[in-house]
């Protein structure tokens, strides 16, 4: 393997599912494999300050951190200052790739990352692709690990989402082509700072060999691709909501078009699809939402850039289905229709799925973990969006204080989590009351679980959080409502609550 010598010993931090696929890889290749994790029964040590200062590092040859680890840890540190390399997974992908099955190099990789949409994008591209008759994979962050799929010579081609821990500690990929969708205030408990997240996503674009896709509509992903360092050729291409001009994607009324791949791109625009083909994709107002139409464009620049025809383009948005807890209506009943947004994990997911709703027409269900995150920004942008705000979660705090702040005029309920019973059923209860007052003026009234929060305070995911939503939303609207994914992980029961539940507080 390119930069261990044989039978190398190797510490893996972290044994979640990048982590053990890492091990996997690493002793098929016959690395000897020391494993660190203060959660799992079968690591070798549980410590990792202990870990360091018992010597554990003596005659290791590198370092494998997951996504978890963050870079101030003591593992990552001591390794660092020892001199040895530390690699993510995704490094370590890289590293292990195999030539496909026709002897040709290595599949390419098409790279995805952004504060929001990497999923729905990577699919979107993972459904283009293989109308195009390509042999692909949507692997990363989106699931199977990276790891995993470069030994698999029958692939064409990679669809990676990657995110910004997983990038972090990758130095050496070179994706055949790469984009940065937004960048907005996330995990900055991980990071220290904004700019320190930023440059973190800015990583994907390096070595990049035909294109750096960005987005128009945010400055900093621009930025991203001006300070990156790519293969000579590389194009920077941008995606729009609005007409593009030459080497740009956008739309010109309802069609999506390429001017930043086409033959003729200085005087024509290709033709890749239009929003008909989105419509399974529509919010319940029947509109396709603007950030979605951003992430189609965003895969179809990917795709562009391996080559695909145009054609494909639409053929894979018409087949491409969305995972569950994306502004996915739930139920319906008595005027109100009931919302399923638990991906909008921070405050710019949740502020795109605000601005999907007509003024005045949303109950907002929200919080959890804030991760040192604000809402100012969020709550000044979206005020008028909200009937209602009901609070769940342990930093109810800083969302409490933004809509104080910049909407006062909003009721706002709190769900105490310290209290015993169940939280999202409390929650949806009162999300039913506020929100009659407003039935028959908007039609529907939507009661939005759209969080701006991560999930782990009071649930094991952010799909068990919306499946919980989602039996607590149909319950209340009599079995009248669709139906939809539970979309928990494997083994887990959308009826359980593990961690703190709480009860109705007093409205301000």
């Amino acid at each position: 393997m390119p930069g261990l010598p044989a039978g190398a010993t190797v510490v893996v931090a972290g044994l979640g599912v990048s982590g053990r696929a890492a091990l996997a890889a690493l002793r098929r290749h016959g690395h000897r494999v020391v494993t660190v994790d203060a959660r799992a029964e079968d690591a070798d040590a549980s410590d990792a300050a202990a870990f360091v200062a018992d010597g554990g590092l003596d005659g290791v040859a590198a370092l494998v951190v997951s996504p978890g680890w963050p870079p101030h840890g003591p593992l990552p540190v001591a390794a660092l200052a020892a001199g040895l390399p530390v690699w993510s997974e995704v490094e370590l992908a890289w590293r292990l790739r195999v030539p496909r099955a026709d002897g040709g190099e290595p599949a390419p990789w098409l790279a995805v990352t952004g504060t929001n949409g990497k999923t729905t994008t990577v699919g979107m591209l993972a459904a283009i692709l293989t109308a195009a008759g390509r042999r692909t994979a949507a692997v990363g962050n989106v699931g199977t690990p990276v790891v995993e799929a470069v030994e698999d010579p029958s692939l064409d081609v990679l669809a990676v989402e990657l995110s910004s821990f997983q990038l972090h500690f990758t130095h050496s990929m070179s994706a055949q082509a790469a984009a940065v969708l937004n960048v907005a205030a996330d995990h900055l408990d991980w990071h220290g700072d904004l700019a320190a997240y930023a440059a973190d996503k800015g990583r994907v674009f390096e070595r990049a060999q035909v294109a750096c896709v960005y987005n128009l509509h945010d400055r900093r992903t621009e930025d991203l691709v001006r300070g990156a360092d790519v293969v000579d050729g590389a194009l920077a291409v941008g995606f729009t909501l609005a007409t593009p001009g030459v080497g740009q994607v956008g739309l010109v009324e309802d069609v999506l078009v390429d001017r930043g791949f086409a033959r003729l791109r200085h005087t024509h625009a290709a033709e890749l699809g239009t929003l008909a083909d989105l419509a399974h994709l529509a919010g319940p107002d029947g509109g396709v939402p603007p950030h979605v139409v951003q992430d189609a464009l965003a895969a179809a620049a990917l795709a562009l850039a391996h080559g695909v025809e145009p054609v494909a383009v639409r053929d894979g948005l018409r087949a491409y289905a969305p995972g569950a807890h994306r502004i996915e209506e739930v139920a319906r009943a008595d005027g109100i229709a009931w919302v399923d947004d638990s991906k909008a994990t921070n405050a710019h997911a949740a502020s795109a799925s605000l601005a999907a709703f007509e003024p005045g027409s949303v109950v907002w269900v929200a919080g959890g973990l804030a991760k040192g995150a604000t809402f100012d920004e969020l709550v000044r942008a979206r005020a008028d969006r909200l009937h209602a705000a009901v609070l769940i979660g342990v930093d109810r705090a800083p969302l409490r204080d933004a809509l104080a702040r910049h909407a006062p005029q909003v009721p706002v309920v709190e769900i105490d989590a310290g209290d015993t019973g169940d939280v999202m059923t409390r929650a949806v209860q009162v999300a039913r009351r506020l929100a009659q007052p407003a039935v028959g003026a908007h039609d529907p009234v939507t009661v939005l679980l759209a969080p701006a929060s991560a999930s782990m305070d009071q649930f094991r995911s952010y799909a068990e959080r919306g499946a919980a939503f989602a039996a607590a939303a149909r319950a209340v609207a009599g079995g009248a409502g669709t139906a939809a994914s539970t979309g928990t992980d494997p083994g887990t029961d959308p009826g359980t609550n593990p961690g703190t539940t709480g009860a109705t507080g007093s409205a301000r």
